[in-house]
């Protein structure tokens, strides 16, 4: 598994960040059962460059905590098998599933771990599983895809025993 951190914010978080991504990555994949070794974008930035991406990928002028971007179809994860017959989907050097990028803002998961009475740890392995499970092809547009999306990162975060 490649997971590439990028920091755009002077914002340090009271935990192993590159430690913490890579649990929180490796259980997800292990959580939907993925076969193949992946490789992961992550940009940790502020909410000042949030809100310009959220602006400019989905219209909205407000930051936000995460953003993902898939780099493949989300019908394509009802069967993994099915990959294989979209190579483009793979690295041509390392042979891995490019799964897409995901952006998380700093500020956000300070602000919201207080909010919601928390660890900054706690929200950010959050987000990292909300995150990933979009580029998994979760989603919540509808209450049923909403239910699956958030009883995935319950199960997930509480066998990581990152609780609230």
């Amino acid at each position: 598994m490649s997971v590439f951190i990028e920091i755009e914010s002077d914002i340090e978080l009271p935990f192993q960040v590159e430690k913490m991504t890579q649990v929180v990555i490796d259980a997800t994949l292990k959580y939907v059962n993925c076969p193949y070794e992946t490789e992961v974008n992550l940009l940790l930035t502020t909410s000042v460059n949030m809100q310009q991406f959220n602006k400019e990928h989905r219209g909205i002028d407000k930051t936000t905590d995460v953003l993902s971007f898939p780099m493949l179809e989300p019908v394509m994860f009802d069967d993994f098998s099915k990959l294989e017959e979209h190579l483009d989907v793979f690295h041509p050097e390392t042979g891995e599933l490019v799964l897409g990028d995901i952006i998380i803002s700093l500020d956000q998961v300070l602000a919201q771990a207080e909010e919601y009475g928390h660890k900054p740890k706690r929200e950010f392995a959050f987000l990292i599983a909300h995150g990933m499970f979009h580029l998994l092809g979760y989603d919540h547009e509808s209450e049923d895809e909403s239910q699956r999306m958030e009883k995935a990162q319950k199960e997930l975060l509480d066998q990581l025993k990152i609780l609230r």
